[in-house]
């Protein structure tokens, strides 16, 4: 997830330095993965490399670094905890923590430029040596206040991890850090109650969100960067916006508008996931007539309403969007899941 980039340049705003605190290698079990950060700066902190006792450590090493102690000067420090002798937790793996303070910009607004422009980019951090940092994209590498190029083994990598969208690794003494826009992509249609509710919660996801209404001046002011206010007097047209294998979640002020935004998302039939907001009823009354319009029982199954996990009975918004949230991300990780257990298989055997 890359909010620590909005993250970092709204804390140097207000501060003029910060420690970015960065997990850069795990060994057995830990609390969090590599490329997990947290941002420490005078007055506030943003983000979690996992919490207990290691967080709490690594916040008071930020601190006297921020300090300028004495045992704590240089710009770009590394700390081993292993967390069990260290830190008392029972993950008891061994993780590697790289401090950097930061006050210089100039990185930080490139990466917040591509990143806002859609272009992956691999973020380069020497840990061995040299000082800087590199931004490797699919055709440059911009080095920033460094005094070594980045050497072609690191670059390669780089790019192949643009290339599979694998995660955060090393590489002959680099960090590597992908930032890249998620292809967890979810439209929400309706901003009454439960659509706010759920909006607020996707917000704080690694995903991108489409929020849809037909209602004039129905979204708040300010938006969470991830998500994208759309007023449309014809929300249906919204689905054919989507990319391929999306997430929808159908949650207007109208019965029949429901019905369309419904209809539409079953016959375009690359969707991940189709969730309609109601009682078993409405799904009864909408699969009546979707039948008599020539819609397939395969689609119809598809077709999630009511929605959320089990077990959860409440009507109030802020746990339907609970409920709801947890019900696509269950969705997500088993298409991930399945795409794995696909590209295991011999030949052309897949699981659909």
């Amino acid at each position: 997830m890359n909010d620590w980039v909005h993250d970092l340049g709204e804390v140097l705003e207000s501060d003029e330095s910060a420690v970015v605190v960065t997990v850069a290698g795990v060994r057995g079990s830990a609390p969090r993965e590599t490329g997990a950060k947290m941002i420490v700066s005078g007055r506030q902190t943003a983000g979690s490399i996992g919490g207990g006792q290691l967080e709490y450590q690594c916040t008071r090493i930020a601190v006297q670094q921020l300090r300028g102690a004495a045992s704590y000067k240089a710009e770009r420090l590394q700390r081993r905890f292993p967390l069990g002798a260290n830190c008392g937790q029972c993950c008891g793996g061994v993780v590697d923590v790289l401090f950097e303070r930061v006050s210089s910009t100039a990185w930080l607004d490139d990466l917040r430029r591509l990143h806002s422009e859609r272009t992956p980019v691999v973020l380069v951090t020497p840990l061995k040596q040299g000082s800087g940092k590199y931004l490797v994209t699919g055709d440059r590498c911009l080095p920033f206040e460094s005094d070594t190029a980045c050497p072609d083994e690191a670059i390669t990598e780089a790019r192949q991890l643009i290339a599979t969208g694998d995660a955060a690794t090393l590489c002959g003494g680099y960090l590597l850090e992908p930032v890249v826009h998620s292809n967890f992509n979810v439209a929400v249609f309706g901003a009454g109650h439960v659509g706010t509710a759920i909006v607020d919660i996707l917000s704080r996801l690694d995903c991108n969100v489409r929020w849809i209404d037909n209602r004039r001046g129905i979204f708040p002011v300010r938006l969470p960067p991830a998500v994208s206010a759309i007023e449309s007097a014809d929300p249906t047209r919204e689905v054919a916006a989507m990319p391929v294998n999306s997430f929808y979640l159908v949650l207007t002020h109208s019965h029949p508008l429901d019905f369309e935004i419904c209809e539409q998302i079953l016959r375009r039939g690359d969707f991940a996931y189709c969730g309609l907001i109601g009682s078993a009823s409405k799904r009864r009354r909408f699969e009546k007539t979707m039948r008599k319009q020539g819609l397939p029982e395969a689609l119809l199954d598809r077709l999630t309403c009511p929605i959320g996990v089990t077990g959860i009975d409440s009507k109030k918004p802020a746990d339907i969007a609970v409920a709801a949230a947890a019900e696509l991300l269950r969705a997500r990780d088993a298409g991930c899941a399945a795409i794995d257990d696909n590209e295991a298989l011999p030949g052309n055997v897949r699981i659909l």
